[in-house]
């Protein structure tokens, strides 16, 4: 075909139109990568244990990825916890969250646009703390007492799970919603008679300052909590490649963390946010570092992540049903599980927390 100057002039701003366009809805990288932690955190600078997250967050992993690309990372700590995170997501003042199962879903029912990518810290052990002093020997003892309960977190939902399987409810007890360090304040200083947590109130136990009356640890892991990485639904649709390397990182930190050789180091890491390496030790206590660390999205978080719908709902926490299946977005975590040759490297569990048998999953 013949081109006439007319002609060609017409291809030439056809051509840049299109390349225009091309570029118009293409993003470009982020300059800084935010992520928030529902937690205050400790150390210097600032991290949090119990996590694979607190392995990359040391390590500054995932600062090392992102050199080359002249991308910044933030880590921000939030001391409101998990509901202080979703304000920030629906602020979008970050782009990754480090939260608890409820929290999450509390701000999926109310309409935050999040993607829940790997599991980051699983079967958390709940724990019921009084002053050393206390006639307090059993969570039914609790009626009528003044309990902290931090409201609106992962361990919330479990200790009304706790008191329901004691024949109490929230009802039954003079509820004081406090943060971590208000909470230990609090019972310290005889503020409240109890308090339900996390394995920071080790630390206070071996001070002499509480004592543990009640423990989810070895019983049925429908008491336990849950964590996870998300990522909001904006930043993750422009900017896929890097949902990606984040996710890559995170399950590089899984694997580092699953390894029994470095159980020791990994306590050691995660001291560094002020809590006690014997802390650690008691939470894991007879329990594998992989069972805990696993990134896996197996039938065991899907089951629970939907117990946690259900009782927020009947609880009225939330005020619509959620779904889960499609809220979960696998396909990061599996292709970061096949880059890093990890496919068959954890044990998936079933809805009730057994091990799946992958012969007979695979015969199927």
């Amino acid at each position: 075909m013949l081109f006439t100057p007319s002609r060609r002039r017409w291809a030439q701003a056809l051509g840049a139109l299109a390349l225009a366009f091309s570029f118009g809805s293409a993003q470009a990288a982020p300059e800084v990568i935010r992520i928030g932690v529902a937690t205050a955190g400790g150390g210097d600078p600032v991290t949090w244990g119990g996590s694979p997250g607190g392995v990359a967050r040391v390590n500054q992993w995932l600062e090392q990825e992102f050199k080359a690309s002249n991308i910044k990372i933030e880590w921000l700590f939030f001391k409101g916890a998990g509901p202080a995170v979703n304000e920030a997501l629906s602020n979008k003042q970050i782009d990754f969250a480090y939260q608890g199962d409820l929290p999450s879903l509390v701000g999926r029912a109310n309409g935050l646009d999040t993607k829940l990518l790997l599991a980051s810290g699983t079967r958390n052990n709940l724990y019921v703390v009084v002053p050393p002093t206390s006639d307090i020997q059993s969570i039914k003892d609790l009626k009528d007492r003044k309990v902290s309960i931090f409201r609106g977190t992962n361990g919330h939902l479990v200790a009304i799970n706790v008191l329901a399987a004691n024949g109490l409810t929230e009802r039954d007890i003079k509820g004081v919603n406090l943060d971590t360090g208000s909470s230990q304040a609090a019972l310290v200083s005889s503020g409240v008679d109890a308090a339900f947590g996390g394995s920071e109130w080790f630390k206070v136990r071996d001070q002499g300052l509480a004592k543990v009356i009640y423990s989810t640890q070895g019983q049925d892991p429908a008491f336990t909590r849950q964590a996870a990485l998300l990522v909001h639904g904006a930043f993750e649709k422009n900017h896929p490649a890097e949902v990606q390397r984040v996710v890559d990182v995170f399950v590089r930190a899984a694997h580092w963390a699953s390894d029994e050789k470095n159980r020791e180091a990994l306590f050691g890491i995660w001291a560094k946010s002020g809590t006690p390496v014997a802390s650690y030790q008691a939470e894991f206590d007879k329990q594998s570092l992989a069972e805990r660390n696993s990134p896996l999205l197996d039938g065991f978080i899907r089951a629970r992540y939907k117990a946690v719908v259900d009782d927020a709902l009947k609880l009225k926490l939330i005020r619509r049903s959620v779904t889960v299946d499609d809220w979960l977005e696998p396909k990061y975590l599996n292709a970061a599980l096949k880059k890093q040759g990890l496919e068959n490297h954890w044990t998936p569990y079933d809805a009730k927390g057994k091990p799946v048998d992958r012969q007979s999953v695979a015969a199927r």
